[in-house]
């Protein structure tokens, strides 16, 4: 029987991928959704690929997820050609709307941080690897005085940890490309710089009036966002949860990520949302052909939490070792889940909904029987999901109607989609085509779950055991 990982790969389109061949090779080597960044990018580069992502899920016959990063607030320095060294000690002033001009202690920021900050707050220029700290606000202009020696170059993050920037978090640039995206086939948003649950209700309302049925990933990289019971917050309001570790780390130091992964993964694991973990998961592949000890060990603690999703960035869109990296992602999932058990980091209890105890009895059935699937029929992806928290041994098949469901589908934990027309006997058809194509051995049994109403949406309610012939 075919073996499939039930943690899925969420990988970054960018220069070294872009094109239909490494797209569709990268399907084929493990990739379950591709992340489209709009910090970069033109809008006929977009439509480039999304198109060629649906033709090779198309060929290759595997549905996979699109998502549409938008840039957030992200402060970046100015555009200067060279390096500038900075030295402890020294006074700097980030100026909004002026040039850079370092014989004048000069740097132009990208956004008006003076709006927002207040003389006494940090601020982390270039990712983290110089700091500062803020001694005076003046017009469009603060002043910051330097801790640590370290270079500065054109365009690099700036990180304000101790900033409240207000809820004012999706920019104008971010509404133009949610406009965008919602006019194309985008199966999820992640809205970038998250500090409350309001940012996501906020970005729910504008999908909502463009008429997207996108679901929101709020990626969780600011301070504010983890404090206590805001974390809980955000996960309720949105349909996911990304761990941007790039920047969180900058905002909280490092040896707090590990531990706010694994809470966000319990919190997603409670709610039944999509939790992705992100950033530098195997990043010293960029350059070389196989990843270190330290990165395995990252991933296959992901899965052995049960995440949903891992996700390559700069290693898939600016890498020289594209499809290495996913293969030995790919490795790396497997071998983990066939020789670790999964260990959720949230404990069930017995939950009230008749749709979860639905769900726990068709787990905890096809564990008993030791069946090799469990097949489910979905209208909108709600039963699949929730046959998912349990977080099963064994794969997902769910059958929809529904194109959109379907390719959300592609990054739930040990989901397998496919698309079928409605039908009294779907679940049972897809069970019979699988069989005669060799995903299961002769004389398998499956557990079905499905409702006497097919197509209609909540109305699950049966569960059956059959054996494949």
């Amino acid at each position: 029987m075919r073996v499939y990982k039930r943690s899925k790969i969420l990988a970054t389109v960018g220069p070294a991928s872009n094109s239909y061949e490494i797209i569709r090779d990268m399907i084929v080597a493990g990739v379950n959704g591709f992340r489209l960044n709009f910090s970069h990018g033109s809008y006929e580069e977009r439509d480039q690929q999304i198109g060629w992502i649906r033709q090779a899920s198309a060929e290759t016959k595997k549905t996979v997820a699109i998502l549409q990063d938008l840039q957030g607030p992200k402060i970046r320095l100015g555009d200067f050609d060279g390096e500038i060294a900075v030295t402890a000690g020294q006074e700097w002033q980030l100026c909004y709307g002026e040039a850079t001009d370092a014989s004048k202690r000069q740097l132009e920021s990208q956004y008006n941080i003076a709006e927002k900050a207040k003389p006494g707050e940090r601020v982390f220029i270039f990712d983290g690897k110089v700091h500062s700290h803020i001694t005076a606000v003046e017009g469009s202009r603060i002043t910051v005085v330097i801790e640590n020696d370290g270079i500065l170059r054109q365009r690099k993050g700036l990180n304000l940890p101790d900033t409240n920037f207000g809820g004012d978090i999706i920019t104008d640039k971010d509404r133009r490309d949610i406009e965008f995206g919602a006019t194309r086939d985008i199966d999820y948003v992640a809205l970038s710089f998250v500090q409350s649950a309001d940012d996501v209700y906020n970005l729910k309302q504008l999908l909502e009036q463009h008429g997207s049925t996108a679901k929101v990933i709020a990626k969780v990289e600011t301070k504010a966002a983890i404090e206590e019971g805001e974390l809980e917050r955000i996960v309720e309001a949105s349909d996911g949860v990304m761990v941007a570790r790039g920047d969180l780390a900058v905002e909280v130091s490092a040896e707090v990520v590990p531990i706010v992964q694994r809470q966000i993964i319990g919190l997603c694991q409670q709610y039944g949302k999509l939790s992705i973990v992100a950033t530098q998961m195997m990043a010293s592949m960029v350059d070389n052909p196989s990843p270190t000890r330290a990165e395995v060990s990252d991933v296959a603690g992901a899965v052995i939490s049960g995440a949903d999703c891992v996700m390559l960035s700069d290693e898939t869109a600016n890498g020289n070792y594209v499809l290495e990296v996913i293969k030995s992602m790919k490795r790396v999932i497997m071998y983990t889940q066939e020789h670790a058990p999964i260990q959720p980091v949230y404990y069930r209890a017995d939950k009230p909904e008749r749709q979860d105890a639905i769900s726990s009895a068709a787990v905890t059935l096809a564990q008993q029987l030791n069946v090799v699937a469990i097949i489910v029929e979905t209208k909108t992806g709600a039963t699949a999901q929730s046959i998912a928290e349990h977080r099963p041994s064994l794969p997902i098949f769910s059958v929809t109607s529904q194109p959109r469901t379907a390719q959300r589908l592609a990054l739930m934990y040990a989901n397998k989609s496919f698309l079928r027309p409605d039908g009294e006997h779907a679940g049972m058809e897809l069970a019979k085509e699988l069989r005669q194509e060799g995903f299961f051995p002769p004389h398998s049994t499956v557990v079905l779950v499905s409702g006497r109403q097919p197509g209609m949406p909540g109305a699950t309610d049966t569960i059956r055991v059959r054996i494949l012939e």
